[in-house]
């Protein structure tokens, strides 16, 4: 059975056991649990639910295991004949989970 979830901006297809890698959660430790509520779909095969705009009673639940910051991201703005350069960077965070339960 899998379930997908919306993050944020972003909808994952997650598994029982899978590692996701999900928006950045300060309050969130190693080792704390999360309940996950926007649950788009539920289910396999004939038995897939899919909610209007989410599944009602459907949670998916995580294990946190750690809070890491991604690869470097450059955003380099140029404007040509004007002499303007303008260069940024920053590390995007995110935190690590691993999906115990689905239920619903």
């Amino acid at each position: 059975m899998y379930a997908i979830i919306r993050d944020g901006s972003h909808q994952h297809r997650v598994e029982e056991g899978q590692t996701v890698r999900l928006a950045y959660r300060a309050d969130a430790e190693p080792g704390a649990t999360l309940e996950l509520g926007d649950v788009l779909a539920l289910g396999e095969g004939a038995e897939l639910r899919i909610g209007a705009p989410t599944v009602e009673g459907a949670s998916v639940s995580a294990r946190v295991t750690k809070q890491r910051k991604d690869k470097k991201i450059i955003v380099y703005h140029f404007l040509r004949r004007k002499n303007h350069h303008k260069k940024q960077g920053h590390r995007q965070r995110f935190t690590e989970a691993v999906i115990e339960k689905i239920s619903g």
